[in-house]
Parts: C-alpha cells; structure tokens; sequence
C-alpha cells in the first residue's frame, strides 16, 4: 500500500520524484488559455512565472484527466514536475469540488508508478480538499501485481514483473497541515478507507482458482481477528441445518462448497444497527444455464458485492464509527455438473418460500434472498444489499453508474444523495408493482425470472420479497461500474474498482451521526 503524508515542506524545497501541480482551463476562448491552479505558485516561480505558458506549448489544455510532464528547472529539489488537469476553473474565489480534485490526484498517482515519492501541490483550501486528494492518490496509485513474475512466491527470485510497474511507494500532499487534528483524522480516515477499497480490489482481481467461498471467508476472518470483528462462518453442514435452500441451490454444483459468512462491528455507544449484504458469486458460469462464449472470462468479479460490503464492516471497525454494522457474505460458486440445479428445481428458501429456478444464471438472487431473511430476523434499522446483479442495469445505466432500489422512496435518495455527494455515480430506480406478476408460478411461490424487459428492476422486486416487514431497505446492483474492462482513469484502475465501498461508508457515518432518522 502507497504511504502517505502531510507534508510541511515547500513544493520548491521537497525532495521527491515528481511535483504534481493543478492545470486550469481559463475563462478566455484560446486553446492555450491555462490557469494554474492554487498550490503552483512556488513552482511557477522557479518556471520564472511562465509553467501555464510552457504548459500550452506542449499542448496542454487544462482538461480533466490530462497530464503533462516538464523537467523540472533549477531552484526546485524535484527532478520532474507533472501538471494534472483540472477542467474549467471555478469562478472567481471558488473551489475545486472534491471529485475533481480526487480524480487528478488519482491519474497522476497512476502515471507515476514506479517511483519512490511525489509532491501533490494541488489546490486545498479545506480539510475536505486535502482528504479528497489524499483519497485519490491512494486509490489511483493502486497496482495489482500478486500474480506477475516479481511477486509469484513460486517464481524465481530475481524474476521481474512482466509489463507492470510497482505503485508510487509514497504520496506527501503539501498545503495541509499535519499537526491539526482535522487534517490528521482527514487523512487517517482516507488511509483506512483506501486500503480496505483497495483490498476489494484484490480480491475482485484474484483468479476463482484462488478465491472461493471457503478462501474468502477464510480472508473474512482473519480481518475480523485483527479489527475486533466478531466473524461466523456456515458452511456447507451448517446451510443444511439451517435451511438455506437458496445458497445450497446455487452452490451445488461445484466441488468448493458455499459458505454464508457473518461479520459483526459493534460499539458500545451505537444507537443504530446498519445490516448490508452482499452477493458474492466467486465465479458465474450461469450454471446450467450457461453463459455463452465471451460472457465467461470476467466472472471473477460477480463477488464483488460481497467484497464492498466486507471492506465497509472493516472500515467501519477501524474508524471506529459509532453505529453497530452486520455484513452477510453470501459465498458460492454457479457450476455446471451433475448435481448442479436445473431449470424448472424448486427450492425451499430460509424463508420457507419456494422458488421455481427458471434460469440458474440468474442465480445471484438466491444467494441474496438467503441472507436478506437472515439479516432481516435481527431487525436492523436499515439493510442494503450490493450485487453485480443484473446486465439489463448496465444496458439500462452504462459501465459506470450503479442503479438504487428502495421500499422506502427517503432512504433511496438519502443514498443517491450520499453516493454524488463521496463521487460514486448513481440513479434512482423504480420498483413498478405491475413487474412482480411475471414472477408468479404456478408450481412454487414465485419464480426467480420475470419480464426480460425491466430485468434489473424484476430483480429488486423478487429481493423485495425477502425482506422483513418495516425494515427499510435498499437494493444497489453495481453490475456497471464493480469490474472496468477499459482504460484506467482518474483513480479508478483496470479490473476491480471496489465499487459502493465509499457510499456504504458514508451511510454508515451517516447513521452513526443520526442524519438519517
């Protein structure tokens, strides 16, 4: 994990790789009207007042996510200065919003791997401007390098990584004052949370031959062991006793058995009890039902759910927030084989319902409706769920913003609100009564498919059903933005994003504040 530190030195006298400098578009119309933002006046200097005019030579333009490099001129102890774009500059005596100056942190962080230390002289004016930009840092310095040559423990060693350099060993924001306690929590607080972001990252990231239900939970507990979470795993004798037909379905399939895994934050003065579950399918064949050529090679990371939800107990536990925090880790692999659940199965679920399984791809559900009666029998006063449930929420939203289903229309925009508020693009989604009829049976009590159209929506009403009477409660089906296939950007990496984690966390905050009722 990148280091970080509020620095006290100047951005002249520093002594690191790189200097990173904010970059503005300017209020003239001329390509090469840059603004530098405030933080780069030392470095201007040393530039002799002309850095934005060197800058638009070389074609800069001010525009978020571009990034120049310049060498460094004499009077500066850093070697390289790297100039991050900021897009249009605030009107006058305005400030940067705090997602604009995470995402330039976080694309610089990333084109500086490799190197042992860089400055951030980025504009902050507030306590809220250094966290934003440490957070960013942190996250987009992030490198998963478990499983190239320098890092496999069975590798020769003096094996180099392939094609990967290491992160940004450390991050030193300069303009904040590390003595105050504000800036020190700030940063205390961005430290924890991009680690724990970044641990689901890994675990997105790390193959299904490795991380399975048992292994996962296996990660489960010995965080908990560390933090001073109370953690209890079923496994598969367990879900038999107990009667998680939904978990054992899904689960039956594969050689690696389910787990369902329970970890409990608990404060003494909580007032408040936030349950989340999350879905995590270690690897989704579709089953039965399989997926066809071309749908296979990313199901690693339909346990992302459960990833974001075990990272916000943990960070919860270790801001040792004031609210009481229960995640539910529903764990199982989706194969095929001869003991696999077939279309047309009836299971009986923990809830005593049964569930005609028409598609065992849509096998997510189960898991869920499983450990949503379970959560729901301890009469928390919220529950939200996380999933990569759906590809009707991507078809519906696009790759990076995650859909918000709720039976409480206040609690769905208190998340909506929280989820723009940190930089986690969401909308609000209906749950429209007429769609629950396509999952009547008439063989079970409802089947686990409805109307194709409106598939993601289908989804939430059939969890809906599961759910304990006058509990609020709220569905995210993070399908879009939980794996990127694309280029990085900002601080969001290639593969895992830990989706969700930061939206739960301020929920969690939140609640523990007593904002939400």
């Amino acid at each position: 994990m990148t280091a970080l530190t509020l620095s006290t030195a100047g951005a002249a006298t520093l002594r690191a790789d790189a200097l990173v400098v904010g970059v503005a578009k300017g209020a003239g119309s001329k390509p090469g009207d840059l603004v530098l933002a405030p933080g780069a006046e030392a470095v201007d200097k040393a530039f002799g007042g002309k850095l934005a005019a060197v800058l638009a030579t070389l074609g800069a333009s001010g525009a978020e996510g571009e990034l120049t490099k310049v060498p460094a001129p004499e009077g500066l102890k850093a070697p390289v200065v790297l100039a991050a774009g900021l897009g249009k500059a605030p009107e006058k005596d305005g400030a940067y919003d705090a997602e604009t100056l995470r995402r330039a942190a976080g694309a610089a962080a990333r084109s500086l791997a490799g190197s042992k230390k860089a400055g951030f002289a980025l504009p902050i004016g507030s306590v809220e401007d250094a966290e934003a930009v440490a957070e960013g840092a942190l996250l987009g310095a992030y490198a998963f390098t478990a499983y190239q040559a320098g890092e496999n423990k069975l590798a020769p060693k003096d094996a180099k990584p392939a094609g990967a350099k290491q992160a940004l060993a450390e991050v030193a924001v300069l303009g904040a004052k590390p003595r105050d306690k504000a800036f020190k929590a700030a940063a205390e607080r961005a430290i924890a949370l991009a680690e724990e972001i970044n641990r689901a990252r890994d675990l997105v990231n790390t193959p299904p031959n490795d991380l399975y239900p048992e292994s996962f939970a296996a990660v489960a507990a010995a965080a908990g062991k560390e933090h001073g979470i109370k953690v209890q795993v079923l496994d598969e004798k367990a879900l038999v006793k107990g009667g998680y037909g939904g978990i054992l379905g899904v689960g039956q399939g594969a050689e690696r058995g389910p787990r369902l895994v329970k970890l409990a934050y608990t404060h003494p003065k909580a007032e408040k009890t936030l349950a989340l579950v999350g879905k995590g399918i270690t690897y989704d064949s579709g089953g039965i039902s399989l997926k066809p050529a071309g749908h296979n090679e990313t199901m690693k990371c339909d346990m992302a759910g459960a990833a974001a939800v075990f990272a916000t107990v943990v960070s919860a536990a270790r801001l040792g927030l004031r609210v009481n925090v229960t995640g539910w880790l529903a764990l199982a692999e989706n194969m095929p084989s001869g003991s696999a659940t077939r279309p047309g199965d009836v299971l009986r679920m923990y809830s005593g319902k049964t569930v005609e399984v028409l598609n065992t791809d849509a096998e997510g559900r189960l898991v869920m409706a499983d450990a949503l009666t379970r959560a729901s029998e301890e009469n928390p006063d919220a529950i939200v769920d996380v999933a990569t449930l759906t590809g009707a929420m991507v078809l519906a939203l696009g790759n990076r913003t995650f859909g918000i289903m709720s039976n409480d229309d206040a609690f769905r925009t208190s998340i909506h609100e929280i989820a723009e508020e940190v930089g986690e693009a969401s909308w609000p989604m209906p749950l429209p009564a007429d769609l629950r009829k396509g999952m009547d049976s008439s063989t079970a009590d409802i089947a686990n498919m409805g109307e194709r159209m409106g598939g993601g929506l289908v989804a939430g009403l059939f969890l809906k059903e599961f759910v304990g009477e006058g509990i609020a409660w709220a569905h995210l089906d993070i399908a879009g933005p939980a794996f990127h296939e694309g280029a990085p950007y900002g601080y969001t990496p290639k593969g895992g994003t830990g989706s969700a984690v930061r939206t739960l966390v301020k929920l969690a905050e939140r609640t523990a504040a007593g904002d939400l009722g």
